[in-house]
């Protein structure tokens, strides 16, 4: 099956110091491709680069086989790349249809379209097969760790996405709230959405990841087949920049 995302060769730079070096990418619908590295490793710069705030310096940019080009997050969007950012830019002073809808209302005679806008974010909530929200018109600010990441998550998948980019979903929740975002996480790829996470817990990233791709101070060290490896070959892999022995896919 060839790649949703391709990255080729991306290199990007802040003034004298090269944060990727060669990186190359490749993102399948249908799985959880997990982006690990240490601190440093540019990751969050990776992950920007192929949402559009920031440009790469060099390399190539293939979404569903064909070359284009990403300068901006527009671009991005157009694409069907929805980017979750681990701070969830969700407004507590608004309900869940309106974080869903946020910047991209729905209108009818000018005036915003409350009935479709809620019909909406139910069915595609429904579509995730999220239980916890008892109502869409429930203020953000009431609700937990879990349900908020629910929401954003949710919102990414709502504008006909093909791949969501999720940043540390799980970093500030428990374990029962974890466990609840890591399935809704396997749900999108069952639904055959491309997902890239992004993740320091390599318990989560072992519950869900089908493929496995290791930052080592700017450069890929490898995808690796998550059914194929273990712990400690991931953990030696992003702590020395190789892969062991019966690591790699």
């Amino acid at each position: 099956m060839s790649p949703l995302l391709e990255l080729r060769g991306v290199e990007k730079s802040f003034g004298a110091v090269q944060v990727l070096r060669g990186v190359d990418l490749s993102v399948r619908a249908g799985r959880v491709t997990a982006l690990v590295g240490d601190n440093g490793a540019g990751k969050s710069t990776l992950v920007k680069g192929m949402a559009g705030i920031h440009l790469f310096d060099a390399g190539d940019y293939l979404f569903e086989g064909e070359p284009v080009k990403v300068t901006n997050p527009k671009d991005a969007a157009a694409l069907g790349i929805e980017v979750v950012y681990q701070d969830l830019a969700l407004c507590d002073n608004l309900d869940v249809v309106h974080n869903m809808f946020l910047g991209r209302e729905m209108k009818r005679l000018r005036l915003v379209d409350e009935d479709t806008m809620e019909q909406r974010a139910r069915e595609t909530l429904d579509g995730l097969s999220v239980r916890t929200l008892k109502s869409v018109r429930t203020p953000v600010a009431s609700l937990s760790g879990g349900q908020r990441q629910t929401v954003a998550i949710a919102r990414a998948v709502l504008w006909n996405s093909k791949l969501v980019v999720l940043d540390e979903p799980t970093a500030a929740l428990g374990v029962a709230q974890t466990e609840q975002v890591l399935r809704l996480v396997r749900r999108l790829a069952d639904n055959g959405l491309g997902v890239l996470l992004i993740s320091h817990n390599l318990n989560d990233v072992f519950e869900v990841a089908d493929d496995i791709a290791v930052l080592y101070l700017g450069r890929m060290v490898g995808q690796i087949d998550a059914a194929s490896t273990t712990r400690g070959r991931v953990v030696e892999a992003i702590t020395t920049g190789v892969v062991p022995e019966g690591g790699a896919a």
